[in-house]
């Protein structure tokens, strides 16, 4: 809880910091990364930083923490949290990190906000980094002693399949013969890998086969635009890792996953609607967001699950829609699924296998969605937020809309 001293200081100071967190966020990387650009080459995501899509997800998250702190001193944004943390201990992120964070972030804002800054702004926004900081940081911990600690393990890749023209799927096992450790479907896994110049980068990969598999999949798509660092590992996987190479991957983390909420939901706690057993679910999905989703369905078939479920995908064509065999297949084992699959175009003249396969972009419009239903989305965020639109206007509940983003989580940074 922000104390009652500074709970005044930032309300009152959050409009200024709030409208420049944008140029704070961008000196504090460049600061940052003058002083240690080892963490650019061998931490964070060169063409995120490049994109500048980190500085606003950076920026989204100190203006969405600030502004829950003030606006409701006796709750914690437990899910955004959790959210941000899943991602750090992916990255092997220490609890020592925060403390370099800290000198350059407040750095930036001294630098930006000149005599703004008096020492009483100063140590109210102090105390929320620390608050931040420290929550991180507790989360982390939990999440490393789950897992045996930080770091990596080599995995040695024993079958590639080329799903798509530009979509590659890794089947990889471990490489010292020992067991894989356990996930839950809607989990990925940092990859890192040695590039050219010798920088190390890592990226994240939902794993796309059901649990309870001693082989970790995960499905990785081709970026076209060669100039750009956004998608140097994946185009790198795709050019240069085959069966028999190893690749260094983390345990597994993310929190949207079947039959739970908090991160990757609208609200922070509790059980959301429907949490029973068989609750009548909605997997959605664009592009290669499909992956999480085909290993929600194996999860699905696994357990027997009697409930509805809505599959819903969108992509710019059959042969374009990646484990379309398996998305079809594990959603035709359940009794309660019904599939919706739209596609911009259509190849061959063909509209589909059935009725359900339309063209155009995904539209529930005419699509019955249980009372009750949980719903989980996966694909690009415009996607999303317009599926979430829709869902809320079929009287679908916030709390029980979960999504997934695939890089930096933007979602916050663009509300409003």
């Amino acid at each position: 809880m922000l104390s009652e001293q500074s709970t005044a200081t930032v309300r009152a100071t959050l409009p200024v910091v709030g409208g420049a967190i944008g140029e704070i966020t961008e000196r504090f990387y460049a600061g940052l990364f003058a002083a240690r650009p080892e963490l650019l080459r061998n931490l964070f995501n060169r063409g995120n930083q490049a994109a500048g899509t980190q500085r606003q997800a950076l920026a989204g998250s100190i203006a969405a923490f600030a502004t829950y702190l003030v606006d409701r001193p006796d709750e914690r944004p437990d899910a955004m949290l959790a959210r941000i943390a899943h991602k750090h201990a992916s990255l092997g992120v220490t609890a020592e990190q925060y403390a370099l964070v800290h000198e350059h972030l407040f750095a930036a804002i001294a630098e930006v906000l000149g005599e703004a800054v008096t020492p009483e702004v100063a140590a109210a926004w102090d105390e929320v980094y620390w608050l931040m900081a420290n929550a991180l940081i507790a989360i982390e911990r939990r999440l490393y002693d789950e897992h045996g600690g930080a770091g990596s393990r080599e995995w040695e890749v024993v079958e590639r399949v080329e799903e798509t023209a530009d979509v590659a799927t890794f089947r990889l096992r471990p490489a010292d013969g020992g067991p894989a450790p356990d996930f839950r479907a809607g989990q990925y896994v940092s990859v890192r890998v040695e590039l050219a110049d010798g920088a190390r980068q890592i990226r994240q990969y939902s794993l796309s086969a059901a649990p309870g598999s001693p082989i970790r999949q995960f499905s990785v798509k081709r970026v076209h635009d060669a100039a750009s660092p956004d998608g140097e590992v994946s185009n790198h996987l795709h050019a240069r890792v085959h069966v028999g190479d190893r690749l260094s991957l983390s345990a597994p983390y993310g929190d949207l996953v079947l039959g739970e909420t908090g991160a990757g939901t609208e609200a922070g706690t509790g059980t959301g609607a429907g949490a029973g057993a068989d609750a009548p679910l909605l997997l959605a999905s664009a592009g290669i967001g499909v992956t999480p989703m085909v290993a929600m369905l194996g999860e699905l078939v696994d357990r027997g699950h009697q409930g509805p479920v809505l599959v819903v995908h969108g992509d710019r064509s059959p042969a374009e829609h990646a484990l379309r065999a398996d998305h079809e297949g594990y959603a035709g084992k359940l009794p309660g699924a019904s599939v919706h699959f739209w596609y911009e175009r259509h190849t061959g003249g063909a509209a589909g296998p059935d009725a359900t396969h339309r063209t155009g972009l995904v539209d529930l419009t005419d699509i019955a969605v249980p009372q009750g239903t949980r719903a989980y989305l996966c694909g690009p965020l415009p996607f999303m937020r317009a599926v979430r639109a829709q869902l809320i206007g079929k009287g679908v509940a916030p709390a029980a809309i979960h999504y997934e983003v695939f890089g930096p989580d933007l979602w916050l940074a663009q509300e409003g």
